[in-house]
């Protein structure tokens, strides 16, 4: 497992000329923000002003690293639990709000982003990753495509299916795999007879790497040449990221029925947590501090509230809503069913 910082803070390899200060303490304010979105969303929900939703502390420097690697013109998929990775890649967090109170505008990203709406079923967003990368690569375009994914979906079919596509026609797709250790209730070791999941790449052709998901910079540096790959020709990457999610798969999961959660998330937090080993290295550089912290919590605290405002201050969602933003142009059949729902509505006196 490819491991640049400890989780006391220590270096292993050099990072001279890679990643420099400035780059560092954008890597932790952005995992720390995220970090705040994301305890802030599961208030939300507790509090009925949210849908359920799928939290992913302890996952930020897979989601942040990998993201910041990217140039703002590559494609990125991410699934149900990846907001952490569309905020940093340039999704508005009033927006990623809004997809989890329910509303069709959450799916929107910024114009000039290339961030996909999240992915629901399992591994379907893969399928479409590869197809935007061989698109990409039709065209001459300097970009790639980015898929996230759990591990369970190593179990999909469509998994394998883009991993086979990928691999025969070299696209520049990256395949970033969240291993959690758990797909929802079941444990790896009961899905794959496989010891890795990068280890499966061997069968597809591409290079495959497993890395210390909890190490921003590893996580950085393997995403970057991952990259560089894709846009050399060199064809796809799966990265398998060891990580591990504190929280329950959804606000509507009790994850005490499967795991030993308590033992579980104290040992990875207490010694394993991304945001801690990156607090310890720079405050061992001086450029972090207690004062420095509260600075930037209280300015992040003052940005999630002014974007929750915008969220909650959104119209109300409809029904007619489903029909939007699907088409470009609506087909006879979508139109004519649109106008059989307002029928109803009216007939009820519903708007």
């Amino acid at each position: 497992m490819y491991q640049v910082l400890t989780p006391e803070g220590e270096l292993r390899e050099s990072i001279e000329g890679k990643i420099d200060e400035a780059l560092m303490l954008r890597m932790y304010k952005n995992m720390l923000r995220v970090r705040m979105f994301d305890r802030k969303s599961i208030i939300l929900q507790r509090q009925g002003r949210m849908g359920t939703y799928a939290p992913f502390e302890g996952q930020e420097a897979s989601q942040v690293g990998s993201a910041m690697a990217l140039s703002p013109h590559d494609w990125l998929f991410p699934t149900y639990r990846d907001h952490a990775a569309a905020i940093t890649h340039g999704q508005m967090m009033f927006r990623v709000f809004l997809y989890w109170m329910g509303h069709m505008e959450g799916s929107i990203s910024p114009e000039g982003k290339k961030i996909m709406p999240p992915c629901v079923p399992i591994a379907t967003q893969t399928v479409h990753a590869v197809g935007t990368a061989w698109a990409s690569k039709l065209k001459g375009e300097q970009s790639v495509s980015i898929a996230y994914l759990g591990d369970g979906a190593t179990s999909e079919g469509d998994f394998h299916e883009s991993l086979n596509f990928a691999g025969v026609y070299k696209v520049p797709v990256i395949f970033f795999c969240q291993n959690n250790g758990y797909a929802i209730s079941v444990p790896f070791e009961k899905q794959s007879a496989s010891k890795t999941i990068a280890q499966r790449a061997d069968a597809y052709d591409m290079k495959g790497v497993r890395i210390d998901g909890n190490d921003i910079f590893a996580v950085w540096l393997t995403v970057k040449k991952a990259v560089e790959r894709g846009i050399k020709g060199e064809g796809p990457t799966l990265i398998e990221a060891i990580t591990f999610r504190y929280g329950a798969h959804t606000t509507a999961d009790d994850p005490k029925k499967y795991r030993a959660q308590e033992l579980l998330s104290r040992e990875w937090r207490e010694k394993r947590d991304p945001l801690k080993r990156l607090q310890l290295f720079l405050q061992k550089k001086g450029l972090w501090n207690e004062i420095m912290e509260e600075q930037w919590l209280k300015e992040i605290n003052i940005q999630i509230d002014e974007e929750l405002a915008k969220a909650e201050s959104y119209p109300k969602s409809k029904p007619g809503d489903m029909f939007t933003h699907v088409y470009a142009e609506m087909p006879w059949h979508i139109r004519e069913q649109q106008k059989e729902l307002q029928n109803i509505l009216d007939k009820e006196g519903k708007k």
